[in-house]
């Protein structure tokens, strides 16, 4: 354990250059003190690391030394033919990069351990996207890519949902996410920082001028963060329902994880029916209307009330539209 978070430590400060012992120790989950007593036993082993003091301080590898990859376990051999993305990198034009990177990745391991992870290629693939939707056609994506590695403003012009629907946008773009195969661009405009969904952007010109990234910008917790804040402002209220156990079984199919978490908690006994009454999160009455709608005549909504009405009017002009002439 000690020796690998040794390696680790190296493998840090090799990749990411000066880090704060405070740094270190969040990353590998110790105590402050514990990285002192590491560092300790690497400058006891000749390795060539120095710490500053002060507040831009930390430690930092002498410049110009490297330590070779060794020591890989069957484990972390395997794991890493599993943490490629071979859509999302070929949607960024480095497909090839990849596929050649673990080749040369490949070769370098010994013979027990390359077959182990060439078992892992084989029985194992990642397809990102969810069920029943097609790829998203994402036109600028490559440039977007290209101007936050670069650290390059962009001028967009960009579709919405609310009015004005068409907008147009200066752009500090911090980081790329995948999602569910949809990729989104996390980006300063203004004083603020947003979320954009690449496929929505319709133009894009890159700026002459570049940026400065903040220091200590997370993509992982903002991204987390904005996840939190994107389901809260989902809960808009509640609706009662009662789901046949068709509805019931089908609900995980066609609804949120979400939504089937709080059926699943609220679900009361089934009925003399064998129906079962459960209490969703849902987004507006009108977005209801529609996800509820799907399930048929496997779903009836109790409450809201308003909800209820717009269940049976539309349920009546569908029964209307399909009466015998």
């Amino acid at each position: 354990m000690r020796a690998s978070r040794l390696v680790s430590i190296l493998l840090l400060l090799q990749t990411r250059g000066r880090m704060t012992a405070q740094d270190l120790a969040d990353r590998l989950e110790v105590s402050v003190r514990t990285i002192y007593r590491d560092v300790e036993s690497l400058h006891t082993a000749g390795i060539p690391l120095y710490g500053d003091a002060g507040p831009k301080g930390g430690y930092q590898l002498l410049d110009g030394y490297r330590t070779k990859l060794t020591g890989l376990t069957a484990d972390e051999a395997e794991s890493l033919f599993l943490a490629g993305l071979p859509g999302p990198a070929a949607e960024l034009g480095l497909g090839a990069v990849v596929t050649a990177a673990q080749l040369k990745l490949m070769a370098a391991l010994p013979v027990e351990l390359r077959d182990r992870a060439g078992r892992i290629q084989e029985r194992f693939h990642l397809d990102a996207p969810t069920w029943y939707r097609d790829r998203e056609p994402v036109t600028y994506l490559s440039a977007v890519a290209d101007a936050v590695w670069n650290e390059r403003r962009i001028q967009v012009r960009y579709r919405r949902w609310k009015a004005p629907q068409e907008v147009e946008r200066r752009l500090d773009p911090y980081g790329l996410v995948v999602k569910a195969g949809r990729w989104y661009l996390v980006a300063r405009a203004g004083e603020d920082v947003r979320t954009y969904r690449v496929s929505q952007i319709l133009d894009l010109h890159p700026l002459p001028e570049g940026f400065t990234r903040p220091d200590g910008f997370d993509l992982a917790a903002y991204w987390q963060a904005y996840l939190a804040e994107f389901e809260a402002r989902l809960r808009w209220g509640e609706a009662v329902v009662r789901l046949s156990p068709s509805g019931l079984e089908r609900l995980a199919d066609l609804m949120t994880p979400g939504v089937v978490a709080a059926a699943r908690e609220s679900a009361e006994p089934p009925d003399e029916e064998g129906w079962t009454r459960v209490t969703v999160p849902i987004e507006s009455i009108e977005h209801a209307l529609g996800e509820f709608l799907r399930l048929g005549t496997d779903a009836e909504v109790l409450a809201p009330t308003e909800l209820r009405e717009r269940m049976g009017a539309a349920a009546a002009e569908i029964a209307a539209r399909y009466r015998p002439a």
